[in-house]
């Protein structure tokens, strides 16, 4: 559509009582609304044609797992984590540079200390609350950690 055109059809517009004016023709389609006072009508242009615009879109069915992610899943759920008690800093040592309280494949028991997490300048000694072999470690030592955030996943 050329621009004269589209000139006219905005000057039909805004001398008229229609509000809306929607035109589709091969090349695209041109819808124009009278706005208030203040503001011109504005215009929309479209390259595309209307029998495209109007096709209903129909999302893929989402394909099914394989068996190695409905293992993972199944592990995942019957994992056992060891869970921040508290808002604060995690710190896997007792001192910088100190040795971790837990390393990957450590075996604990309930009660033992596996990190430290600083809240409000105190440092307060985390125990686990279960036992178990450490498969991972999920946090980063000096990272913020929330309350209920996982911290360890035991085998």
């Amino acid at each position: 559509m050329d621009l004269r055109k589209l000139k006219t059809l905005i000057d039909l517009v805004s001398e008229s009582n229609v509000s809306e004016l929607e035109i589709t023709e091969a090349e695209g389609k041109v819808r124009i609304v009278k706005g208030g006072y203040a503001a011109p009508a504005p215009v929309a242009y479209a390259s595309a044609p209307a029998a495209v615009a109007a096709a209903p879109v129909v999302a893929p069915p989402p394909p099914a797992p394989s068996a190695a992610e409905v293992a993972a899943a199944t592990a995942q759920a019957e994992a056992k984590f060891i869970k921040s008690p508290m808002v604060g800093t995690f710190y896997r040592s007792a001192s910088p540079g100190g040795k971790p309280f837990v390393e990957v494949g450590s075996t604990i028991n309930a009660g033992e200390p596996v990190c430290i997490i600083e809240a409000m300048k105190i440092m307060n000694e985390i125990e686990a609350d279960l036992g178990g072999k450490i498969a991972r470690i999920l946090c980063e030592n000096g990272q913020a950690v929330e309350f209920g955030q996982p911290l360890f996943v035991l085998e």
